[in-house]
């Protein structure tokens, strides 16, 4: 069994953007006793740039430009790392340092590399710890969590459970600094609109990403056909009483019967749509129910701008989106070749909207 377990900034980190020694100690004590209960652990761990802070000088207010967050991980990253060697060594574990950027998911022969390195540091027992390539890469710094991450590291590794550790109890039923009366919602079948809704933003000025973050990297595991918790980083025992499903350790979401492939999961569930294409109903049916590219006669609508290669949601006439997908038209080629036929359009020009192996449909 491989366990995925990821923990945030604002769980290993101070109010001084210091690495919270007794947390990393905890979290490595737990996933040593997973070890030796025979169980493969992958970290995907946060803090890098809150670790870089005080290094620098610059604990307070986290600046915002590209390049400064960029050099601060660079600083974070070393001294991180350092303190996950220190404690999973007091248990007899190694640990091996794998930065991912997006481009490892998306690009097929990256992918395979990824999951090739991960899958051999395994077998030679190794506690890999994962976290984004801040310093070069600048989608992930866009992006500012891990949580989506840890969610695509566990389809790549093809992982039983993902546990998404925060500081607070799971997902609840409203946000508990407006309503004393929240409680956590112990599982969640499907996730849906409602549940986002209440999951909100960001909760931490140290940490970038919040229970809507955790909500969404939840549904690319769960389409990934892995089990997921989100539970209390301080709670005794939890990776434990994870892996049991002991009852009221966090919020359970469970898996559909289904995998996705990761090129399809990043299309879906990772990168963000530059616009929407508008399809008729013949193209909705070709689409969803004979599995089909998207051709540029089913078009009847293009909306926003965007590039070739850019990801694009498509809907029906009435502005449901049901499908999402790389585009093979910039937005105003699109426009021209909305309605027209294949023998219609000029020479040269794809006569795919988006090939259907770019193509994933959306409950």
């Amino acid at each position: 069994m491989i366990v995925v377990v990821k923990i945030g900034t604002s769980s290993i980190t101070d109010q001084q953007g210091e690495i919270a020694l007794g947390a990393v100690e905890k979290l490595c004590s737990e996933v040593a006793a997973l070890r030796s209960e025979g169980r493969r652990v992958v970290i995907v761990t946060s803090g890098a740039i809150a670790a870089g802070l005080p290094a620098l000088g610059l604990a307070g207010a986290r600046p915002t430009d590209l390049e400064t967050l960029q050099a601060i991980s660079a600083v974070g990253q070393s001294r991180l790392m350092r303190v996950y060697d220190d404690f999973l060594g007091r248990h007899g574990l190694v640990g091996g340092q794998v930065l991912l950027a997006p481009l490892d998911f998306f690009h097929r022969q990256q992918y395979l590399h990824a999951r090739g390195t991960l899958g051999r540091l395994l077998d030679l027992g190794v506690v890999p710890v994962v976290n984004e390539n801040d310093a070069v890469a600048d989608d992930e710094i866009r992006w500012g969590d891990n949580d989506r991450l840890a969610a695509l590291v566990s389809n790549l590794v093809s992982a039983d459970l993902l546990v998404l550790l925060t500081d607070t109890p799971g997902i609840l039923s409203a946000d508990p600094r407006l309503d004393e009366s929240a409680s956590l919602i112990e599982e969640i079948v499907q996730i849906d609109h409602e549940l986002e809704r209440i999951a909100g933003g960001s909760g931490t000025e140290r940490g970038s990403g919040g229970m809507a973050t955790k909500l969404a990297a939840a549904k690319i595991a769960a389409w990934s056909g892995v089990r997921v918790v989100i539970a209390a980083a301080g709670r005794h025992g939890v990776l434990a009483g994870a892996l049991a499903g002991t009852a009221g350790v966090g919020t359970v979401v469970r898996p559909r019967d289904r995998r996705m492939s990761a090129r399809k999961l990043w299309i879906a569930f990772a990168v963000e749509a530059s616009g929407t294409i508008l399809v008729d109903d013949g193209a909705r049916r070709a689409v969803v129910e004979r599995q089909t590219s998207l051709l540029p006669a089913g078009v009847v609508g293009v909306e926003g701008k965007f590039d070739a290669d850019d990801a694009v949601e498509i809907s029906d006439a009435a502005g449901r989106v049901f499908a999402k997908g790389l585009v093979q038209l910039g937005s105003e080629e699109m426009r021209f070749a909305a309605g027209r036929r294949t023998g219609e359009l000029p020479e040269g020009m794809p006569h795919e909207v988006v090939h259907r192996d770019d193509l994933v449909t959306l409950p």
